[in-house]
């Protein structure tokens, strides 16, 4: 038995998990077998078309009529400025020049589009019973329109006011992200990364401010973590990096061989990656470029200048220009099926729970 059902009755799901939408990283696949296994399946739509959206979604609907989760970024799109992305691509020129890649040829675009009208109408027709959002709300129009086709909204914060924030607009759930969490941060209100807080002292802090569900995300891998996020006033959690584990997982080999050996200092925020804050495993550019630098271009412009770099490593079986988000809590994760990893993670807690109840 669960100590608080809240999330459970308001998504219609089996266990008080969410599987964290992980672009680049996933597909149609994992948030069905989550699905499948308890948890609120979630599909992120960032990087996809709405056509590949509806591609995905009929996919899980072929497989599970279990609650799913369609989850969009709402980033304001960059500004070009031809002096800081010369400027970048100048950095990145002797890589260039290392893998003997032409530095003029011309940079491949960032596809992570934030939430539109035309997304607003796929959500309308697909209907899931789920809308998350990540870097704020999409705007005011786009929200209620969300909300009329029937659908709860979630939201990240990364600080109490960004939580404050979310309820205010009516969100119904709100994700608690702290700052071990891996992927991109959900900050909004913000951009000041010394001031980011830690799951630990987050999720308190948030529950104490807002009357809505809390869900705590970041470095949540197992059992103890689901006990502790409970114990927290937490009644629910969203769990990414465990699943990266799962053969379900549509990461690189070398990202996969990276989250199975990585330690505790293993990861790091950076900028370099695409131009906005995320948690990844250090690797090659992060130590030489990062992991944090001013002339690394908006998000996710940043990313286009690496794409070439990133393809000519990964097929040298190196991960030295990929983005291999991961939180720090990637070291406890277990290669399993994803169904089966849920039902695990269910149990498990649930007779920890137990136990600390006496």
């Amino acid at each position: 038995m669960w100590p608080d059902r809240r999330l459970m009755d308001l998504f219609g799901i089996e266990h008080p998990i969410v599987l964290a939408p992980m672009a680049g990283a996933m597909d149609w696949e994992l948030a069905a077998e989550a699905a499948e296994g308890g948890a609120l399946g979630s599909l992120p739509c960032a990087m996809f078309t709405p056509d590949r959206v509806r591609e995905q979604f009929g996919k899980i609907r072929a497989r599970t009529q279990k609650p799913i989760n369609l989850n969009f970024f709402c980033h304001t799109p960059p500004v070009p400025n031809n002096a800081r992305e010369a400027a970048w691509r100048e950095r990145l020129k002797p890589y260039y020049e290392e893998f003997a890649i032409d530095p003029a040829a011309p940079v491949p675009q960032s596809n992570r589009a934030p939430f539109d009208a035309e997304f607003c109408e796929l959500v309308e027709e697909l209907r899931p019973q789920v809308v998350s959002f990540h870097f704020g709300l999409p705007e005011a129009g786009l929200l209620q329109r969300v909300k009329a086709a029937g659908c709860l909204v979630m939201g990240s914060a990364t600080n109490v006011a960004e939580a404050l924030w979310l309820e205010q607009r009516g969100v119904n759930a709100v994700i608690a992200q702290g700052v071990e969490a891996g992927g991109h941060r959900g900050m909004f209100l913000s951009d000041d990364l010394a001031t980011q807080t830690g799951t630990f002292a987050l999720v308190p802090q948030i529950v104490d401010a807002v009357k809505a569900p809390v869900i705590a995300s970041g470095a949540i891998g197992d059992a103890r973590g689901i006990a502790a996020a409970f114990a927290l006033g937490a009644c629910g959690v969203q769990i990414g990096t465990a699943y990266l584990h799962c053969p379900e997982a549509r990461i690189s080999a070398p990202h996969r061989a990276a989250i199975e050996s990585v330690a505790d200092d293993g990861t790091a925020v950076t900028n370099v990656m695409t131009g906005r804050s995320a948690r990844g495993v250090v690797n090659r550019m992060m130590r030489e470029v990062g992991p944090v630098n001013a002339i690394a271009p908006e998000f996710p412009l940043a990313a286009g200048a690496l794409a070439p770099l990133r393809a000519k490593a990964e097929a040298n079986g190196s991960g030295d220009f990929s983005p291999m988000w991961a939180g720090q809590a990637a070291g406890l994760g277990r290669a399993m099926p994803a169904r089966e990893l849920t039902r695990a993670l269910a149990a498990e807690a649930q007779a920890l729970l137990r136990r600390m109840a006496g």
